[in-house]
C-alpha cells in the first residue's frame, strides 16, 4: 500500500475510484462482448435477478424455478431463455450482488470521511457475505458456471477496498501495513459464524479488526 501526502489524498482518491471503474471495464472488454439486449429483455432480466435474490435468501438456491418466475412476473420460457440452467442463474445473481457491493465504495468515499467510509463499506461487505452463506455449497459444487467467480470476486472487491484503505492511510487514520486482500479474507473467515447471535458476533469482530487497523497509526505531518 502506498502512503500519500495529505495534499495528494483527494487527487489519489479520485484516481483510485477511476481505476476501479477502468479495471472492471477493461476485464469486460477483453472478453467476448455480450449481445445487446432490447429494453424489455433487460427489464425482464433485472426482474428475474431481483426475484432470484429474494427467493434464494428466503428458500435457498434449490428453490423451485417456478417460484422465481412467479416472483419476477415472467414466464418460465422467458427465464430459461436467459438462464438455461440453475447454475447460470445463481452465478448471475452472485455477480450482480458483488457488483452492487463493490460499487458502493465510490459513493461512500465521496460522502464520508476516509475512516468512516472504510468502516461503512466493510460492514456492507460483511452483510453481503452473511447473506450469501446459502450459496456456498453451490459455489463449491464444481459446476463450470462457477469456475470464474472466485477471481471475479477478488477483481471487484480488492480495488474497491484498496481505494478506501489508501484514502484512510493518507488521512493518517489507519495503518499502512495491511493488504486489502488479507482484510477481505479475514472478514470472510469471520462471516462463517452461525447461530442466533451470529450476525451480531460477526459485526463485533469486524469492529475489533477496525480497531486493529487504527493501532499504531502515525499521523501525517
Amino acid at each position: 500500500m502506498i502512503r500519500l501526502s495529505r495534499g495528494d489524498s483527494k487527487l489519489a482518491l479520485s484516481k483510485s475510484r477511476n481505476a476501479v471503474e477502468i479495471t472492471s471495464k477493461t476485464k469486460g472488454d477483453a472478453e467476448t462482448p455480450a449481445p445487446r439486449l432490447r429494453a424489455d429483455a433487460r427489464r425482464n432480466e433485472e426482474a428475474v435477478l431481483e426475484a432470484a435474490k429474494i427467493v434464494f435468501a428466503r428458500s435457498g438456491v434449490d428453490a423451485p424455478i417456478r417460484e422465481i418466475a412467479s416472483q419476477a412476473g415472467v414466464g418460465l420460457a422467458t427465464l430459461y431463455r436467459r438462464f438455461p440452467t440453475r447454475a447460470d442463474l445463481v452465478a448471475a445473481v452472485f455477480r450482480r450482488e458483488v457488483d452492487a457491493c463493490a460499487h458502493a465504495a465510490g459513493p461512500l468515499a465521496i460522502e464520508r470521511a476516509p475512516a468512516e467510509a472504510l468502516a461503512a463499506w466493510l460492514m456492507l461487505y460483511t452483510r453481503f457475505l452473511a447473506t450469501k452463506q446459502g450459496l456456498a455449497a453451490a459455489l463449491h459444487s464444481g459446476d463450470s458456471a462457477f469456475a470464474t467467480l472466485p477471481d471475479y470476486f477478488r477483481s471487484r472487491f480488492e480495488p474497491a477496498l484498496s481505494m478506501l484503505m489508501n484514502a484512510a492511510v493518507s488521512a493518517g487514520e489507519i495503518r499502512a501495513d495491511i493488504a486489502p486482500y488479507d482484510l477481505l479474507r479475514a472478514i470472510g473467515n469471520l462471516a462463517v459464524a452461525s447461530g442466533d447471535d451470529g450476525a451480531e458476533h460477526i459485526e463485533r469482530m469486524v469492529k475489533l479488526l477496525l480497531d486493529g487497523l487504527r493501532y499504531g497509526v502515525t499521523k501525517p505531518k
